[in-house]
């Protein structure tokens, strides 16, 4: 294989039509359905999906099919069939050898008036090689870099394994649609050998980047009712204890305040060892990238911890945030009044290997008992979705990996754990407990997905593209 050529090809279909199509991607609102209460009515899922089969239609692709699938009261899904152009496999044999890559195009909130002032969330503004907008890199380039990296290959007439590319819309509301998909197409999937996930994050941009664990989440609503109605705070302070000090006075339950550290022993697990050594090898590459990336105020700095502790903290030990307030009114509207009650949302990120549902009733159990004064206190758990810990590479799979980053990047891939979620990964592990996984994406430093001023690293994702295509070309050939 000419991998110059592949990506020379990949290069081209970035430039001349990948890039526009995310300007376009960008300007919709597709916000996720936990997100936007109209979602099945607005029609900006369908205009992302009916983009996208067009796109597809014109592109240098032989050999497939593809199905817009909608169950009913369920966001739509993508589904692309590439059949195997490897010589003499049978149809049952290219079942069980199939790749399935996948990706979503649903977005989270546009939070417009915290981008700066020349950026808008739907919008698209290219600057320095980043393309800015809601959703380009998380995750509507993925899509437009699978089918380019097979028909990559189909160009120099490279032979491939059967694929499917699954697209869907749901995935920043807990992909809560998507397993009922997978039962309906579980025939149409077959068994998968190797998954390609495009929905995950790299620690630069100068070398590929591969995910080998997802922390899971639970959000829970921890609500304080201490009194019937508002009273004179006048009157009441020094009597009537405020909600909001008996809800910090349950937070310490939970959480040290001065480290952050999580005081609840069953969240945590013990890190593999080789996750501790990937973890210093990319502090090693990374040096103070770690915590540079975060854009601090003037002054302030990181938790005070070396650098392979610092990401360690955000892959696999569990960390809480408050994401969420209710109950206390706007500035403009703040009386002199000891107020009925205060609810936070509470985000809990945990391990890769715990079960989130068991650490959601851990948090749920220490918060709710013994009340302080009485009060009412409930948490309420919204979701729950567990982590994913990558099983061990196979050595075709581990020196494929390395022969595309260098050949590409010209620099060795690195690997390490991401703090956030992909549900989908959780779910596929157990369906498919044979199958290798890669895990990538282009979510590197201050591309700020889910926050103001996201961007695409537009150079980055061509390259990752062009690994892609390396690593598919590989498990072709790998040993049987």
């Amino acid at each position: 294989m000419d991998a110059t050529a592949v990506d020379k090809f990949v290069k081209g279909i970035w430039d001349s039509s990948i890039t526009s199509e995310l300007e376009r991607f960008i300007e919709i609102p597709n916000q996720s359905p936990i997100f936007d209460a109209e979602w099945a009515t607005n029609g900006f899922q369908e205009q992302v999906v009916d983009m996208f089969v067009a796109w597809l239609k014109k592109q240098p692709l032989s050999g497939y099919t593809v199905d817009v699938e909608k169950l009913p009261g369920l966001t739509p899904l993508i589904f692309v069939e590439i059949e195997s152009t490897l010589p003499n496999e049978t149809k049952e044999q290219a079942m069980e050898n199939t790749i399935l890559l996948y990706g979503h195009f649903d977005k989270q909130p546009p939070l417009t008036e915290q981008w700066d002032e020349d950026l808008r969330p739907y919008k698209p503004i290219t600057k320095d090689g980043k393309l800015y907008g809601r959703g380009g890199a998380d995750d509507g380039y993925a899509f437009y870099a699978a089918i380019t990296a097979i028909a990559a290959l189909q160009e120099q007439k490279i032979p491939h394994a059967r694929c499917v590319v699954i697209i869907e819309g749901c995935e920043e509301s807990g992909s809560v649609h998507l397993p009922k998909y997978i039962e309906h197409l579980s025939d149409r999937i077959g068994t998968p050998s190797l998954i390609v996930c495009l929905d995950s994050g790299c620690g630069n941009y100068e070398q590929l980047w591969l995910t080998t664990s997802l922390r899971g989440i639970v959000v829970t609503q921890l609500r304080v009712d201490i009194l019937r109605e508002g009273v004179h705070s006048g009157k009441a302070s020094g009597v009537v204890p405020s909600s909001f000090r008996i809800i910090r006075k349950l937070l310490e339950r939970v959480e040290d305040s001065e480290t952050g550290k999580l005081l609840l022993d069953g969240l945590y697990v013990e890190i593999p060892q080789r996750r501790q050594e990937q973890a210093q090898e990319a502090a090693n590459e990374l040096g103070s990238l770690v915590t540079e990336e975060f854009p601090f105020v003037e002054g302030a700095k990181a938790v005070d911890l070396p650098m392979a502790e610092l990401i360690l903290n955000k892959t696999w030990r569990p960390a809480l945030s408050i994401t969420g307030v209710d109950g206390i009114p706007a500035l403009q509207d703040a009386g002199n009044v000891l107020r009925t009650h205060t609810t936070l949302t509470l985000s809990l990120r945990v391990p890769p290997t715990l079960d989130a549902l068991k650490g959601a009733h851990i948090l749920k159990e220490a918060l709710e008992k013994d009340a302080p004064y009485g009060a009412k206190v409930s948490c309420s758990i919204l979701k729950s979705g567990s982590g994913w810990n990558s099983p061990q590479l196979a050595d075709w799979l581990a020196a494929a990996v390395k022969d595309a980053g260098q050949t590409i990047f010209g620099k060795p891939a690195l690997y390490q754990g991401e703090g956030g979620s992909i549900p989908f990964m959780g779910m596929l592990g157990l369906r498919f407990p044979k199958a290798q996984f890669v895990i990538t994406g282009v979510l590197g430093p201050n591309s700020n997905a889910h926050g103001p001023n996201e961007f695409i690293h537009l150079d980055f994702a061509q390259k990752v593209t062009s690994c892609v295509a390396l690593i598919v070309n590989a498990h072709a050939n790998k040993p049987e």
